[in-house]
């Protein structure tokens, strides 16, 4: 079995890159496919970034010949947040419910990891970060209502949301990994204002709860050379150290955010001036 990877882009060379370039490079279009497991493997701090949406199935979390390991996570930690219908995530003998929102740390070591839909015709869609990890750390359950959420924004600037930290310190424990997703209230659109990057650790967005037809435009690049992304209902974006991440959509959305690098503090990030953006 393969795991498709992403290798790292220099910011000077990304300020020439097309739109088919940019999409194929930082752009995850499939997560979730129906009694499939998509994974995508970051150069960007060694991330890997999948999901699994089990319908009529129990699927395993599957090993890869990149990862050069004998299981997925003997070296690895992996948080999981589901966006879809209730479902189980097993452990071994050991079964967590998670109902929407919710957020389950499994931390290295675990060999026998497996996800099962409650109910079919409404299935789990199980979004799966992962970074590489140093020790471990007992898997930990939380529930969306204990996520401490933190209210940010507007109605005037159209970024009034809700942010529930779920991996992070104080939290969750975890090796590097940070977690956690960030909802926006009906009306609003735009999103991580004011823009910043955080050169110590990369981060990667995975959007959702928006209709079909609806789009984020995710913008990114440097804070002189911005490009944008126009991405589907849960599709992810790899955002780079140096790289702006902030979008808008054309409706109110949800969104998942994780990062992993040498800073663990969630506030660890460098703000720009919006007057400065170009």
């Amino acid at each position: 079995m393969h795991i498709q990877v992403r290798h790292a882009a220099n910011p000077t060379d990304f300020k020439s890159y097309d739109t088919h370039r940019i999409r194929e490079d930082f752009l995850v279009e499939k997560l979730f496919v129906p009694d499939q497991l998509h994974f995508v493997y970051s150069h960007y701090d060694r991330m890997i970034v999948g999901g699994v949406k089990p319908v009529g199935q129990i699927h395993k979390l599957p090993n890869y010949e990149e990862l050069k390991a004998d299981y997925f996570l003997e070296r690895r930690e992996m948080g999981i947040i589901n966006i879809g219908g209730d479902g189980f995530v097993i452990l071994g003998e050991e079964l967590y419910t998670l109902q929407k929102r919710d957020c389950l740390y499994v931390g290295r070591g675990n060999k026998h990891v497996s996800f099962k839909t409650l109910d079919p015709d409404n299935p789990a869609k199980f979004v799966l970060q992962s970074a590489p990890a140093h020790r471990d750390i007992p898997t930990a359950l939380l529930k969306a209502a204990d996520a401490s959420p933190v209210e940010m924004g507007s109605f005037e600037t159209a970024n009034k949301r809700t942010i529930y930290k779920y991996i992070h310190a104080g939290r969750l424990d975890s090796c590097q990994l940070v977690m956690g997703l960030t909802v926006l209230q009906s009306g609003c659109n735009w999103n991580t204002m004011p823009p910043h990057t955080h050169d110590r650790r990369s981060e990667i967005y995975v959007y959702f709860d928006m209709e079909d037809d609806q789009r984020v435009v995710h913008i990114m690049g440097t804070s002189t050379e911005t490009r944008h992304i126009l991405v589907a209902p849960d599709q992810a974006v790899i955002s780079p150290p140096w790289s702006v991440h902030a979008g808008v959509g054309t409706a109110s959305y949800s969104f998942i955010w994780a990062m992993a690098g040498e800073n663990y503090t969630f506030a660890d990030m460098d703000i720009l001036v919006l007057s400065d953006l170009r």
